[in-house]
């Protein structure tokens, strides 16, 4: 097993909107970044890419590339799975925390986990996510910007923990289906 933590922060502004775990969120200030500055899937991103010892996201999305200005995080965290899978590992967990003063995000964090869960093809049982606030205190406290945090696990298929056949005949031993045994 593989763990990886990322963080992510973004200033708060006028004239941007708010987007979290791919959730636009009514709000008077949004996200200041290069992309769509939604702090929680950067810091997905960033978990993810680190248990794989793939670097972080401004490696692989910089700031400097007009390409990913304005982009959807949905899209990054995409390819950030496709990576994942490229390396031979599978997502076994998600838990993440967004910090913020305002506004409360509880109305939200359903549908931030169902938007994470569709984008890397995981069952949304596998994503946590949690909203906190710093009781005033901090720079997300005086609501100059939000935060995030996650942490999650990587699998890599090649520990044994998963059967892959071979060949045609499936696989054998495993009493979850009737995938490669003779019907009786």
């Amino acid at each position: 097993m593989r763990v990886g933590m990322g963080y992510d922060v973004h200033k708060l502004v006028e004239e941007r909107e708010l987007i979290l775990g791919g959730v636009n969120i009514p709000h008077t200030l949004g996200l200041l970044g290069h992309s769509d500055a939604d702090v929680l899937l950067h810091a997905i991103m960033d978990a993810l890419l680190g248990a794989a010892a793939l670097g972080d996201i401004g490696k692989h999305f910089p700031d400097t590339d007009e390409k990913y200005k304005g982009i959807s995080s949905l899209k990054l965290l995409e390819h950030v799975g496709k990576l994942i899978e490229q390396e031979g590992y599978v997502i076994e967990n998600i838990d993440a925390t967004v910090i913020a003063q305002k506004p409360k995000l509880r109305p939200y964090i359903e549908e931030m986990e169902e938007n994470i869960a569709k984008t890397l093809h995981i069952e949304k049982e596998q994503i946590n996510v949690k909203a906190t606030t710093e009781e005033r205190l901090g720079f997300t406290g005086r609501e100059e910007g939000i935060a995030a945090q996650a942490i999650c696990s990587l699998n890599s298929i090649y520990d044994g923990s998963y059967a892959v056949a071979d060949t045609g005949a499936g696989c054998s031993g495993c009493t979850g289906c009737s995938a490669g045994r003779s019907p009786e």
